[in-house]
């Protein structure tokens, strides 16, 4: 099956983003928080984790590679751009995509780690909107000032 191919200017590498993703792509003046990229990446990465942990997935990062992992399965991406310390393109959770579209690339440029999904973990398909509105509360805990 054929997919459309887009070149953009972000960190990481090549992914897929594509039905049964929750993708999101915070504009956010990082001057009004931290300037810091690292800390912005972590920060996003942090938001991913306790949202699956809501779920019952254990998840975490894996030293040196961007993302949100579960065992040595990549279950979350980020790639973002900075300018001005603001920020644009962001993350995507696989929740219940069709992991097949991984098969032709090499997702985020890591060849030795496999992908993984909610729905692949758990073993059933998952509430898209509930885990949406999981990770919109956990977002908004971090980034919504009162």
């Amino acid at each position: 099956e054929s997919v459309n191919i887009y070149q953009i200017e972000r960190g990481g590498d090549i992914t897929y983003h594509g039905p049964g993703q929750l993708v999101g792509y915070p504009i956010l003046d990082l001057s009004n928080y931290k300037k810091s990229i690292s800390w912005y990446m972590r920060t996003l990465e942090q938001i991913i984790i306790d949202t699956l942990d809501d779920f019952k997935i254990r998840a975490h990062r894996n030293e040196g590679l961007t993302g949100v992992w579960v065992g040595d399965e990549k279950i979350a991406a980020l790639g973002v751009r900075v300018s001005r310390w603001v920020t644009m393109h962001g993350f995507s959770l696989n929740v219940n995509p069709d992991l097949s579209f991984y098969d032709g690339i090499i997702p985020c440029g890591i060849f030795e780690h496999g992908v993984t999904s909610m729905e692949h973990f758990l073993r059933t398909q998952q509430d898209f909107e509930k885990v949406k509105q999981v990770l919109i509360e956990k977002f908004n805990q971090c980034f919504i000032k009162n």
